[in-house]
């Protein structure tokens, strides 16, 4: 028999939760954090596509080369927002 049981509900107020309602965007030093992250990422897939060239598998090849194309999106978009 369990005494002492503490049910919470998942909607319910949870006062050892912090708020998470302010804007990742509106960090100082977000950006600049975002575009590492991205230059890395990019770098990582690439990596990862030039890894998988060698086994020869294509559908694997466009996958990752895929996801490097969509970070480096990220890094222009993010490159041009810190010079502004």
């Amino acid at each position: 028999m369990r005494t002492n049981t503490r049910i919470t509900s998942r909607s319910g107020s949870n006062p050892d939760r912090t708020s998470r309602s302010t804007s990742k965007s509106s960090q100082p030093g977000t950006t600049v954090n975002s575009l590492a992250n991205a230059k890395r990422n990019h770098e990582r897939y690439m990596t990862l596509a030039r890894t998988a060239a060698s086994t020869g598998d294509a559908v694997e090849i466009e996958n990752f080369y895929q996801h490097a194309e969509h970070y480096l999106r990220l890094v222009r978009e993010r490159e041009s927002a810190v010079s502004r």
